[in-house]
């Protein structure tokens, strides 16, 4: 079979973007990187490729692909590896269950705290964004860990990244950088509270932002200030 011809449309200051870094870094993928300044009106012929102007986009062998959760899947569902099983038999299709309903945990009960404190206005207002944090990873997260328990790092247990971390990898170290003193885009005590409230996803954050497929492309300082320029408010 030959090798796909792959066309990733990206931005590597966006999160979301990041997604399809990892994944096509995961499976050992080569392809063409075209950047999208995001920070000018997109341009007539992105618009063709994709109507919305989101990055990323992916045209694989000439079919464009797009929104950064489907593109991971994609890739994933093409490229058979560790990342995610064959969707068959049930007990594949189950695992590939949990995997979509933690990574929509953690989207829609966690990061909303992490976007909130980029906007904060204070240093009590970033603690309290902070506790509220950790506070949903206890309740939501922590719990579908534990079979990473005497086991791997990453979910289900595992010694290698699967989908879950490839959809989740680009926010985590966002959270797990901003929280250094010199960025002051998340409250400083957050490694603690994690550590002493919800050790597993402590010991799987930190597993995940260590793989080179989720970090090859990131500049802690180049996010962070960007980062500050679009949230925070001047105090």
């Amino acid at each position: 079979m030959s090798a796909p011809k792959i066309i990733l449309y990206t931005s590597r200051l966006c999160p979301w973007a990041h997604r399809a870094h990892i994944a096509l870094k995961e499976l050992g993928l080569e392809y063409e990187e075209v950047t999208i300044d995001l920070n000018t009106p997109r341009e007539p012929w992105y618009l063709e490729v994709n109507p919305r102007g989101l990055v990323p986009s992916l045209s694989y062998n000439g079919n464009v692909i797009t929104e950064s959760g489907i593109v991971a899947q994609f890739l994933a569902d093409a490229h058979p590896s560790t990342l995610l099983p064959p969707s068959g038999p049930a007990e594949n299709a189950l695992f590939r269950a949990r995997v979509a309903f933690f990574v929509d945990a953690y989207f829609s009960k966690v990061q909303p705290h992490f976007t909130a404190s980029l906007r904060s206005a204070s240093e009590e207002e970033r603690d309290a964004h902070g506790e509220a944090y950790v506070a949903a990873v206890v309740k939501e997260i922590e719990p579908l860990l534990a079979d990473t328990d005497g086991k791997g790092p990453f979910f289900g247990g595992n010694e290698k990244i699967t989908l879950a971390e490839v959809q989740t990898g680009s926010f985590l170290i966002r959270v797990l950088g901003f929280v250094k003193p010199e960025h002051g885009l998340i409250s400083a005590k957050l490694p603690a509270l994690l550590e002493a409230q919800a050790p597993r996803f402590k010991r799987w954050a930190e597993a995940t932002v260590a793989q080179e497929s989720v970090n090859f492309i990131f500049d802690l300082k180049v996010i962070a200030d960007r980062t500050r320029s679009r949230y925070a408010p001047k105090i």
